[in-house]
């Protein structure tokens, strides 16, 4: 009677599922499937079990030809569709199992095997061959955010090798104290002058013994932080004015309350003439800013003594929220030196009494690069806001938004700009940090620029110029705009450059950890308008793949210089997005926020726009993707042949689940992610970041898994290394706080892990 209630249950699911789809010019399948569900379930009832069981057994047969003949031998839709099935087959087909043990036994041993090849296949988790190689040993720092101005996030140390990085454990762990912060703890720590600095959420900024992890002093601003905020770094700075003496050696930041900060690297006290005893009013000129509506989130940027910044604006909120101008202050005063306005791209002084600077533009939150020989600071730009509908924006805006944009570091004036999407409306702010590097390109070699994209597009610059280094090519995209809004005719593709991720999607590629969820997705999918990259919103639903998580997103790229490879993590998920009229009902109650708390994959009012937006990640009933795994991946590009060298999931289901439960499942099916990647000399890809709470240690060349260890929490920051001057050690420090969209927990810790004492050799 229990089974047959079942079978009932689940029957009905297909049935109305089925007609559903049906209506919707969808696959007669799943129909089908519930009528047979539901004649097995009927004769169960009913006392004829055999009649059922065959029934069952009619309707397993049909899913594994239907899926073979939609997807073939993919792993993942073998997965989806029918191991919820074969489960529940246990129970229908019990009374032949108890009567048959020994052919069961062995149907089970095959399905054993089958799941083991059907794992290898999925997720490719077969590793290459080691062919690590040794290094000298040696020392260093880890001064800017990346490293370098270049941004490349690589170490020359080479004390951790392929060979023995198995060993690594935990050396240290400092605690900030600080109360979990909506977006987590994203800081990537620097260590300068015998001393590892760092910021937290709120902004307080900490000194720690780099041996012993040990804290030193901490300073804390104070700031009236809103409800989810964000640090990723510190920027130092050794003055040429004096030689000693008080803030001879700095940590310069800027906080949630936008104020620009200088305090004494030795002491942490704030310093004396750096602006207004130690700080910069950041809001002089921006006019009326509420709270939460404009700060600097990641760490300023430092070139010939000027300090570069621009700022992160609320997302979808209303027309004419805070500028995103650009602005420089000179590292040893804090005196104001130029600014750059997109609206007013030659005027670089402040603004008037009572004017303020161009409200609504385009803004850059996201890190930025620089390169002193060429005297060019290179920015990574964001959208005007509201995201979903343009129909307002500024000549400026038009032109800068989603872009990479470089600046001349002594008067502010534009360089060059290279846009990677015109007129965009689907949140694809540019936001990973320009990276740059030298390259073998026609026999010379070549300055170029690395700007990674949450399109999963890679663009290979001159950042001398601007112009592809790589073929570039204008596509047409999908077209019909929103009412009041246009679109732009075509897009840039980066076609000499591999793309992450270039899938398009069909409903047969729907996923599920069920057939009835499956079901669930393909239902909105059909539902929804689709056809391909830059499918425009509209108030019919809409599918945008990649979704606003990336592609590639903050985290940017790391790149081995000496190798010439470029390692890239990205996600592969979905958004689901609709545009609501702002007359609707649905629209009524949404207004703009009054605390500045994020407001990215939750309904938001667009206020000035004719639309509302609701938009998030495309999920199945279950609340899991409705893309099929890979969910994040992680990749080698040789930069001289511009080909991917090794390509694998990263990440494991161990901390995910569905409804948000962990399933403690540690399948290596690739999991979303957000944070970025460490190169060391010695051959070593060091990378946390997943939904998964751990971190990772590849083989650069390879991509052969060599070390793993777990964190506390999620490690959603780029990890950086140094050696202690005390003891020549080398460390591998990350940030682990946990993010509250990726579901990964919650925690405050800073963890550095090394080789045992005595055993740092490098080869040993």
């Amino acid at each position: 009677m229990i089974l047959a209630i079942v079978l009932g249950v689940i029957a009905l699911a297909l049935l109305a599922g089925g007609v559903k789809l049906i209506a919707l010019g969808g696959t007669w399948y799943y129909l089908l499937a519930g009528l047979l569900v539901a004649g097995a379930a009927i004769t169960s009832f009913t006392g004829r079990a055999r009649l059922g069981s065959g029934l069952y057994g009619i309707m397993l047969a049909g899913t594994l030809i239907w899926t073979l003949a939609e997807t073939g031998f993919e792993p993942w839709q073998l997965q989806a569709r029918l191991a919820g099935p074969l489960v529940l087959a246990i129970w229908v087909f019990w009374p032949w199992i108890r009567a048959n043990w020994k052919i069961a036994a062995g149907t089970t041993a095959v399905a054993i095997a089958a799941f083991a090849i059907w794992l290898v296949r999925a997720n490719a988790w077969q590793d290459a061959t080691d062919a690590s190689a040794r290094f000298a040993s040696g020392v260093g720092d880890w001064p800017h955010y990346g490293n370098t101005l270049a941004g490349q996030r690589f170490s020359q140390l080479a004390q951790i090798t392929p060979v023995n990085v198995e060993k690594l454990e935990p050396a240290w762990t400092y605690r900030t104290r600080e109360k979990f912060i909506g977006q987590g703890f994203e800081a990537t720590p620097l260590m300068v002058d015998n001393k590892v600095f760092l910021c937290t959420a709120s902004n307080r900024i900490m000194a720690l013994d780099p041996e012993t992890g040990k804290e030193l002093w901490l300073f804390d601003p104070k700031t009236d932080a809103p409800p989810a905020s964000t640090c990723r770094g510190v920027s130092f700075y050794r003055t040429q004015a004096a030689q000693g003496g008080q803030c001879a050696a700095r940590v310069i930041f800027a906080t949630v309350d936008a104020r620009l900060m200088a305090v004494d690297a030795e002491t942490g006290k704030p310093c004396s003439n750096f602006g207004n005893a130690g700080t910069v009013d950041l809001k002089r000129g921006m006019g009326d800013v509420a709270k939460g509506y404009y700060y600097v989130s990641s760490a300023p940027t430092i070139v010939r003594g000027k300090v570069v910044l621009g700022g992160w604006v609320l997302d979808g909120q209303y027309v004419g929220e805070p500028s995103g101008v650009i602005r420089a202050f000179d590292a040893e005063t804090g005196q104001f030196a130029w600014a750059w306005d997109m609206d007013r791209p030659n005027e670089h002084g402040e603004p008037e009494a009572g004017k303020t600077y161009s409200r609504g533009t385009a803004n850059s939150w996201g890190p930025m690069s620089g390169d002193e020989t060429l005297g060019l600071v290179f920015l990574p730009t964001g959208n005007s806001t509201p995201d979903y509908w343009g129909g307002h924006r500024s000549p400026g805006s038009e032109k800068y938004s989603a872009s990479v944009v470089a600046l001349n570091i002594e008067t502010g004036q534009e360089a060059w700009t290279f846009q990677t999407s015109h007129h965009d409306v689907w949140d694809y702010d540019v936001s990973a940090q320009p990276t740059l590097v030298d390259l073998p390109i026609g026999g010379r070699t070549v300055p170029a620029l690395i700007q990674a994209t949450k399109r999963g597009q890679v663009f290979l610059l001159d950042r001398r110029t601007g112009k592809p280094l790589a073929n570039v090519e204008e596509r047409a995209v999908p077209q019909g705009a929103a009412q009041g809004d246009h679109l732009s005719p075509t897009q840039p593709f980066s076609t000499g450059m591999p793309s992450f991720d270039a899938t398009v999607w069909t409903a047969s590629k729907m996923w599920g950890l069920t057939p009835i969820d499956q079901m669930w997705c393909r239902i909105k999918f059909d539902e929804a308008r689709y056809e391909g990259p830059m499918t425009p919103p509209g108030v019919k639903p809409t599918i945008t793949y990649p979704s606003y998580l990336g592609g590639i997103n903050w985290g940017g790229v790391s790149v081995d210089p000496e190798r010439k490879l470029m390692i890239a993590n990205y996600s592969r998920i979905a958004n689901y997005t609709r545009l609501v009229p702002r007359n609707s009902k649905e629209a009524e109650g949404l207004v703009a926020s009054k605390n500045g708390g994020i407001h990215v994959g939750q309904p938001v009012a667009q206020i000035g726009t004719p639309f509302a937006v609701f938009t998030g990640a495309f999920l199945s009933s279950l609340n899991v993707p409705c893309t099929q795994p890979p969910f994040g991946k992680i990749a080698a590009v040789d930069l001289k042949t511009r080909k991917v060298v090794w390509e694998k999931p990263l990440g494991t289901g161990a901390d995910s689940g569905p409804m948000g439960i962990a399933a403690h499942l540690p399948i290596p099916m690739g999991v979303p992610n957000s944070g970025g990647s460490l190169t060391t000399r010695s051959g070593l890809t060091f990378i946390a970041a997943t939904q998964e709470k751990a971190i990772r240690a590849f083989e650069t060349a390879t991509g052969k898994l060599l070390w793993h260890a777990v964190l506390p929490a999620g490690g959603h920051a780029a990890p950086m290394t140094y050696t202690s001057p005390k003891t020549g050690r080398q460390f591998i420090v990350i940030a682990a706080g946990g993010n509250a969209p990726l579901l990964s927990g919650a925690g405050d810790y800073v963890i550095a892990y090394a080789l045992p004492q005595g055993t740092a050799t490098a080869g040993k």
